[in-house]
């Protein structure tokens, strides 16, 4: 059986369209609707391209440049063109936890979580060809400097 290393991708432009619905509610100061999760400046919206349907999880493969954390959150959301509000009764838990502490290169997770999440991901592959996240950066990472993928059995 072969693997297959999937990158995560940013995806640009809903990211952009979500936090323009933040500062948008923000600057009308209205609130979200009842339920909706309103991304922080700090989130971006990351996608994931099955290209295969039947996969077996085996790793994830995170980098961070420097320390910080990174939080990954699964979505059942299939996103339309209209850009359906974000709400968190579609973010998928447990999310994954990665972490990289000063002075150390490894980077850190909660093992268990990231195994299940990893797990959840072969399911929802089976029904998707694209699957999307929200990342969180914290405590001094951004975008530039992660890197990460999933690897699965094919």
């Amino acid at each position: 059986m072969e693997t297959l290393e999937l990158p995560f991708v940013e995806d640009v432009h809903l990211t952009k369209c979500l936090h323009m619905r933040a500062h948008s509610l923000q600057q009308k100061n209205s609130k979200a609707q009842d339920g909706e999760k309103l991304l922080r400046p700090n989130e971006c919206i990351y996608r994931l391209d099955f290209s295969k349907q039947k996969l077996k999880f085996l790793y994830w493969k995170v980098h961070l440049k420097t320390p910080g954390k990174l939080v990954v959150t699964g979505t059942s959301q299939h996103w339309t063109p209209d850009l359906t509000n974000l709400m968190t009764r579609q973010l998928l838990d447990p999310s994954a936890i990665f972490w990289k502490a000063e002075g150390h290169d490894e980077v850190q997770c909660n093992e268990a979580d990231a195994q299940e999440f990893g797990e959840r991901l072969c399911d929802l592959a089976k029904i998707r060809k694209v699957m999307y996240f929200v990342f969180s950066f914290q405590d001094g990472i951004d975008p530039s400097t992660i890197q990460c993928s999933v690897t699965f059995k094919a």
